[in-house]
């Protein structure tokens, strides 16, 4: 893209660098690689309840990308009103409380983005999840990863990280796990896993064939991509 300039010096006097003021460029925002990855497990045209969306950024990406038939709903006003200001299908409400009024079957997918862990009954929300569901896609920060624990053990102190980015008497994080926790809970309601990636702190997915372990110590977060068993 071409930078366009707005000359201020007087006519006829000679133009120095400093008499030239660059206008600002506006760069598209990049789309986040966990979104990007979640977008690849949704087939086309689908039908999508994206629960917690937020402003609404994974929905836009989803219906771009994917064509989907895609409706959210978020907890935040200011979430709703960005999302409704972008043309997207949004209503207010409450993960833990209006999921109960989604009928069975209702969507093809739906999906848990970085929320399930600021839910106060999260074993509810994803059984609510699988139910309305034919798949549901749930991705969650890891407590368990290594930079957690050292974090802890070195300093006594709760850590702040790019996915747990808020402190702890601020965060709305109030059921924290690790990947080992989830998988655990997975077996708990009857989950069949269809896909899992987990992601390192830079967003990209850890590319090896390892046993849970090994994700619970180097996986900054994990995308599951789930079905009724």
């Amino acid at each position: 893209m071409q930078k366009s300039t707005k000359v201020s010096a007087r006519q006829g006097a000679p133009v120095s660098l400093d008499d030239i003021e660059a206008a600002p460029i506006t760069l598209p925002q990049a789309d986040r690689p966990d979104h990007v990855l979640i977008s690849e497990m949704v087939a086309p045209g689908a039908r999508v309840l994206d629960v917690g969306c937020g402003d609404g950024q994974l929905l836009r990406l989803l219906i771009s990308k994917k064509g989907v038939d895609g409706r959210g709903i978020e907890l935040s006003q200011s979430g709703v009103n960005n999302s409704v200001a972008h043309g997207l299908s949004v209503i207010q409400g409450d993960a833990d409380t209006d999921l109960d009024n989604y009928p069975d079957g209702a969507f093809d997918y739906v999906i848990l983005s970085q929320t399930l862990q600021a839910t106060r009954r999260p074993k509810k929300v994803m059984e609510n999840l699988l139910r309305i569901g034919r798949h549901a896609i749930v991705s969650v920060p890891n407590f368990g990863h290594w930079r957690l624990r050292y974090h802890l053990v070195l300093f006594g102190r709760m850590p702040v990280t790019p996915t747990l980015p808020e402190s702890w008497y601020e965060t709305q994080n109030i059921h924290l796990c690790t990947i080992r926790d989830f998988v655990d809970l997975c077996d708990e309601i009857g989950a069949k896993m269809e896909r899992a990636e987990a992601l390192d702190p830079s967003g990209q997915p850890v590319r090896v064939n390892a046993p849970w372990w090994f994700w619970n110590l180097f996986g900054a977060q994990a995308i599951f991509l789930l079905k009724r068993a």
